[in-house]
């Protein structure tokens, strides 16, 4: 089938999740030395406790992971103090779009395409993003697992798709920046884009992405 629709996974596919660790450092000077090894621990943490809830059973909002997470990352290096938590989760409610975003879904609505989001993030995350980011009217939704109470890659948040766009799997590019999500969602049928900003390794999963990107830049030519 053609693809009719393109599907986004939000957080490091849309929006940089390292901004928020970032932005940080650059008001406090303190953080100038580990904002990124700060990063890079909150934004493990987070899906690893997402993962653990998801066979756990265990689902709260995606809001509460990024508390638990930022709590593990703070502690792991020295930090403390209320403002600097209350100031980090602040600032992931309004994470920068990467740059080739706009242009990128614009093109994907210059070509007759539909784009959404799918994505771990609770409704109040992902709309705060996406109204920071200057992208709503280019989504046709913006689709939430609390709507289905558990984390991907559960193949009934990607039922989420079929079930609000009304479309075929087969008719879905998905695209995430995550190489377990891009292979989840192959292995369900939908066709997928792993979009490898780190250039890491292929993930030995059980299925793979069938394209492989180094940001979105390429997204429409694919569709």
């Amino acid at each position: 089938m053609t693809i009719t629709t393109c599907v986004f996974d939000a957080y490091g596919t849309l929006f940089d999740v390292s901004a928020a660790a970032r932005r940080a450092a650059d008001a406090d000077p303190a953080l100038a030395d580990i904002w990124q090894p700060l990063s890079e621990d909150w934004r493990r943490k987070q899906l690893e406790y997402s993962w653990l809830r998801a066979i756990t059973g265990d689902h709260v909002p995606f809001r509460e992971v990024t508390g638990n997470a930022l709590d593990w990352a703070m502690e792991r290096h020295g930090l403390t103090g209320d403002a600097l938590r209350a100031r980090l989760m602040d600032l992931y409610f309004v994470l920068d779009a990467y740059p080739e975003v706009p242009a990128m879904l614009d093109a994907l609505l210059a070509k007759g395409l539909r784009a959404a989001i799918l994505s771990n993030g609770s409704p109040d995350m992902l709309e705060a993003a996406v109204s920071s980011a200057g992208i709503g009217a280019r989504l046709e939704a913006v689709l939430s697992v609390e709507d289905v109470g558990v984390f991907k890659p559960a193949r009934s948040v990607y039922d989420l798709v079929g079930t609000r766009m009304g479309c075929a799997p087969e008719q879905v590019l998905f695209v995430s920046s995550n190489g377990w999500d891009a292979a989840g969602a192959a292995g369900y049928g939908f066709r997928t884009a792993w979009v490898n900003r780190a250039g890491l390794p292929m993930d030995r999963l059980a299925a793979r992405p069938h394209h492989v990107l180094s940001d979105l830049t390429t997204i429409p030519e694919l569709c």
